[in-house]
């Protein structure tokens, strides 16, 4: 369910906007992205899994919060990654 540390550092390097950059909001983003699909697949396995779906709806939250928190700073950043990540909105 969890990422693995070589994946996460592909995402931090992919969306990092300099080096070393793990706390902009495009990381952030774009792990919790990674997490809430992994954990998305593994509840379609487990239907009954009511614990890992509470923790999916949290995780799903805070990410919109982020995206809404980069919608107000700076709109152009944040249509770029909603296109980078496929997300829908």
């Amino acid at each position: 369910m969890s990422i693995t540390a070589e994946r996460k550092q592909e995402l931090i390097h992919e969306f990092a906007q300099k080096e070393g950059d793990t706390g902009s909001p495009e990381v952030q983003v774009a792990i919790l992205s990674e997490r809430i699909k992994n954990l998305t697949e593994h509840l379609q396995g487990h239907n009954k899994d009511f614990h890992s779906r509470r923790g999916l709806l949290i995780m799903v939250g805070q990410r919109r919060r982020m995206l809404d928190y980069l919608k107000r700073k700076d709109q152009q950043r944040y249509a770029d990654l909603i296109q980078r990540l496929g997300l829908r909105r």
